[in-house]
């Protein structure tokens, strides 16, 4: 792999990390506490509440877990093992990485 490519893939990973931290930041409101005072809200409205701060809860984990893996890439990358496969050390297709530069394994491993 190229230098300039790697640069452009490494560029592509501090954008997504960028925009998944101004997402997270953004939802926080989503996990809050539900409030179960039920002189304020009818007992659906609290069960919808609940599902809502669970869906929140599920979405924000999701994107934490994101943020490791777009991590891993970059320290990949920083120590020269971007862009190798974690099961059988063959490159990853560079088209596969542009798509997803977070990949770890090539197209062969993954479907196994």
């Amino acid at each position: 792999m190229n230098e300039q490519l790697k640069q452009q893939l490494h560029l592509q990973l501090q954008q997504m990390y960028q925009s998944l931290l101004a997402q997270i930041a953004a939802e926080t409101n989503d996990t809050q506490v539900v409030e179960l005072d039920q002189s304020r809200l009818g007992r659906l409205s609290r069960m919808d509440a609940l599902q809502g701060q669970q869906m929140g809860l599920e979405a924000a984990r999701r994107k934490q877990h994101q943020l490791q893996v777009i991590e891993g890439a970059l320290l990949r990358i920083n120590s020269d093992e971007y862009g190798e496969c974690f099961v059988c050390g063959e490159d990853i297709d560079l088209n596969r990485l542009k798509f997803d530069p977070t990949v770890t394994r090539c197209i062969h491993c993954a479907q196994t």
